[in-house]
C-alpha cells in the first residue's frame, strides 16, 4: 500500500486535478437551443427507424426533405437524454470534453507542468463551445487525429490505419469532418516542405508520408457509407458556402473580441507566437500550417476557435519546453514520492474530487437545471400555450424553434436552429422578427395566428402596438401574441 502510495507524485497529483477542473469546466446548464431540435430528430429516428424523412416539424417547409448530416450524434444524444435526462446530457458533453483534452495532453511532449498549462489555455480557448452538440463529437475527434499524427512525427508510431474507420464514423457523426482533411492536408504538405527543405529538426520519412496520403485518399470512399450516400460529400461545402451564415448566425461571424469568452483565444495565439520567436527550434512547415491555418480559420468564424485550441496548444507547449529546457527550468520527472508529500498529494486529489462532487451535486439537481433552462428558454411561455385558444400557424423566434420541436411538437413551427434547411428563408425571417417593411403582409401571408418570440424584440413592440394583435402572455424573456380577427381561407 505504501509502495503505491509513493507513486502519487506532485507531478500525477497535477495532472489528476487538471482533469478533474476540466471537467468541473465543462459541466454547466447548456443553454443552446440546437440541442432541442438535435433531440427531436434523434427521437424521430428511433421511432420511425428512418434515418431520411420529410420534414414533419415546421410548417414553411413540409414535406421537405431535410438531409441530417448528424444522425449518429442524434441517435446518440436521445438516448443519453431517454435514459438519464438533462443530467445526463451534461455529464456527457463534460466526458467528452475531457476526452478531447485528454488527446491534446498526450500529444503535447515535455515536461508535464507546461503541458497542463497548456491545457489550461486550450481549455479556455475552446471552452466556450462546449456544448451538446454533434460539433462536441468534432472536437474529439479532430483531437485523436492529431494525437495519431504528431505520434507518427515525433514517436514514429503508426497508427495511420485507424484513419479510415475514424473518419468514417465522423462523417456520419457531424458534417465538421471537413476538419479531418483539412488537418492531414496541412500536415502532408507541411512534411513534404519540410523533407525537401531540411528546415524541420525531425522531418517524417517519406514512406510515411506516402502511406498517409494513400490512406487519406482511400477514406473518401468510406464517406459514402452514410445515410447521405454522396450527399454526405457536398455537406460541408453546401453549409459553408450559405451567404445567411455569415450575415444571421453569430458562431459563423469573426469573433467579437470585446466579449470575454474570446479572450482565451487572444491568450493563447500570443502565447503561440511568443514561443515561436522566443525559441531555438528549427522552423517547422507543419507546425505553421496547421497554426497559421487554424487561427485564420478562427478568425473568420468563432466556432473554429476550439480547433485553433487543438492545433496551436501542441506547438506552443513544445517551443514552450525548448525555452525552458535552456534555461534549466525544468522540474525534472520523479516516480516516487516521499510518504509524507504522497499523503498530501493524496489529500489534495480528495479535497478537488470532494470539490468536483459537490458542484456536480448542485449543478444537476432539478433546481439548478430548472433555473437554468427558464433563464435563455421560454419554459414559462410554452407551458402557457396549452391554455390559450390558438388559430392559425406559429411564427418563433429562431432561436426557440428547437425548443418547440421537442416540448410542443403539435404546433409546427415557423423556423428552427436547421439553418442548413431553411437557408435563404432566413431573410424572410428576419424581415419579419425585426419589423422591417412588409412584415404584416408576411404575417398573413403564412397564415400565422400566433407568435411566441423574446418580449425585447422588434416585433414585440410592432405587435404591442399593432390594433389586429393582443398579448397573451409575457415575462422578462418571451410574449406570446395572438391575432384578434380571425383568420379568412384567402
Amino acid at each position: 500500500m505504501v509502495s503505491r502510495l509513493n507513486r502519487l507524485t506532485t507531478e500525477r497529483s497535477a495532472i489528476v486535478i487538471l482533469f478533474l477542473l476540466v471537467f468541473a469546466m465543462a459541466s454547466r446548464i447548456s443553454v443552446d437551443t440546437d440541442l432541442w431540435w438535435h433531440l427531436r430528430s434523434g427521437q424521430t429516428i428511433a421511432e420511425t427507424g428512418q434515418l431520411i424523412y420529410p420534414d414533419p416539424f415546421s410548417h414553411t417547409f413540409t414535406d421537405v426533405v431535410h438531409w441530417n448530416h448528424s444522425a449518429l450524434s442524434d441517435l446518440l444524444l436521445y438516448a443519453i437524454w431517454r435514459h438519464a435526462g438533462f443530467a445526463g446530457i451534461t455529464v456527457a458533453t463534460a466526458i467528452v470534453a475531457v476526452a478531447g483534452m485528454s488527446f491534446l495532453f498526450v500529444t503535447c511532449r515535455g515536461s508535464a507542468y507546461p503541458r497542463a498549462f497548456l491545457i489550461v489555455m486550450g481549455a479556455a480557448t475552446a471552452a466556450v463551445f462546449w456544448s451538446p452538440r454533434p460539433q462536441m463529437l468534432s472536437f474529439l475527434f479532430a483531437s485523436v487525429l492529431l494525437w495519431i499524427l504528431r505520434d507518427l512525427k515525433y514517436n514514429r508510431r503508426d497508427r495511420l490505419l485507424w484513419i479510415p474507420p475514424l473518419l468514417m464514423i465522423w462523417c456520419n457523426a457531424h458534417g465538421g469532418f471537413i476538419i479531418a482533411y483539412l488537418l492531414l492536408g496541412a500536415f502532408v504538405l507541411g512534411e513534404v516542405f519540410n523533407s525537401k527543405l531540411g528546415t524541420c529538426d525531425s522531418p517524417l520519412p517519406f514512406q510515411y508520408i506516402r502511406k498517409l496520403l494513400l490512406l487519406s485518399l482511400t477514406s473518401i470512399p468510406l464517406l459514402a457509407l452514410n445515410p447521405l450516400g454522396i450527399r454526405a460529400y457536398a455537406v460541408p461545402f453546401s453549409t459553408i458556402l450559405m451567404p445567411e451564415l455569415n450575415r444571421y448566425i453569430q458562431e459563423w461571424q469573426s469573433p467579437d473580441f470585446s466579449q470575454t469568452h474570446t479572450w482565451g483565444f487572444v491568450l493563447l495565439l500570443a502565447l503561440v507566437l511568443g514561443t515561436l520567436s522566443w525559441s531555438k527550434r528549427k522552423l517547422d512547415f507543419t507546425e505553421c500550417f496547421l497554426v497559421c491555418g487554424s487561427a485564420a480559420m478562427g478568425l473568420l468564424a468563432a466556432r473554429n476557435l476550439a480547433l485553433f485550441a487543438i492545433a496551436a496548444a501542441p506547438v506552443a507547449c513544445d517551443h514552450l519546453n525548448d525555452i525552458l529546457g535552456r534555461r534549466g527550468w525544468v522540474i525534472p520527472f520523479r516516480d516516487l514520492e516521499s510518504p509524507v508529500r504522497a499523503v498530501i498529494n493524496l489529500c489534495l486529489v480528495i479535497l478537488v474530487s470532494m470539490g468536483l462532487a459537490a458542484h456536480l451535486r448542485h449543478l444537476l439537481s432539478t433546481e439548478t437545471i430548472s433555473a437554468g433552462l427558464k433563464s435563455a428558454l421560454p419554459v414559462a411561455a410554452v407551458e402557457h400555450l396549452d391554455s390559450l385558444e390558438l388559430q392559425g400557424n406559429m411564427f418563433n423566434s429562431y432561436n426557440w424553434g428547437g425548443y418547440l420541436m421537442f416540448h410542443k411538437p403539435e404546433y409546427p413551427v415557423f423556423i428552427d436552429g436547421r439553418s442548413d434547411l431553411y437557408r435563404s428563408f432566413l431573410d424572410e425571417y428576419y424581415r419579419i422578427a425585426t419589423a422591417r417593411d412588409g412584415w404584416q403582409q408576411a404575417l398573413d401571408r403564412w397564415r400565422i395566428g400566433f407568435a411566441v418570440i423574446e418580449s425585447n424584440s422588434g416585433l414585440a413592440a410592432a405587435l404591442a402596438s399593432d390594433q389586429d394583435w393582443e398579448t397573451a402572455y409575457q415575462d422578462p424573456l418571451a410574449s406570446i401574441f395572438l391575432r384578434r380577427s380571425p383568420l379568412t381561407n384567402g
